[in-house]
């Protein structure tokens, strides 16, 4: 599966994002799709999945901020992200994987990337 991640970009504190990840050559339903994060200077982290099943999970940080989605019409999953802080800056990669629900937030587990899009949280 090709994954294109997009929807990157400049926004207040505050304000709001939404990441796609268009899948393509493979249906995005037999994958768990994750978004991972990396901030400049640190290791790349994991932020959210939508499981092949239509299970969600959130890391801590954004939790009640950002909402995962999926599109099968559009063989695509979504990144809602309301409330963005400075913390929040770093270019975000959605990943696809076919792990066990319980490890889809370990980054070597994910078997294919897409490129990243840059979010960047300022005034």
């Amino acid at each position: 599966v090709q994954l294109q991640a997009s929807g990157g970009g400049l926004v207040q504190p505050g304000g709001s994002l939404t990441l796609s990840c268009a899948a393509s050559g493979s249906n995005v339903r037999t994958y768990t799709i994750t978004w991972f994060r990396q901030a400049p200077g640190k290791e790349r982290e994991f932020v959210a999945a939508f499981g092949w099943s239509g299970n969600r999970k959130y890391s801590d940080p954004v939790k009640g901020r950002f909402t995962v989605s999926r599109d099968t019409a559009k063989n695509s999953v979504y990144l809602q992200m309301n409330g963005l802080n400075s913390e929040d800056t770093a270019v975000y990669y959605c990943a696809a994987t076919t792990t066990i629900w319980g490890r889809v937030t370990e980054e070597n587990v994910q078997r294919y990337w897409g490129q990243g899009t840059q979010v960047t949280v300022s005034s």
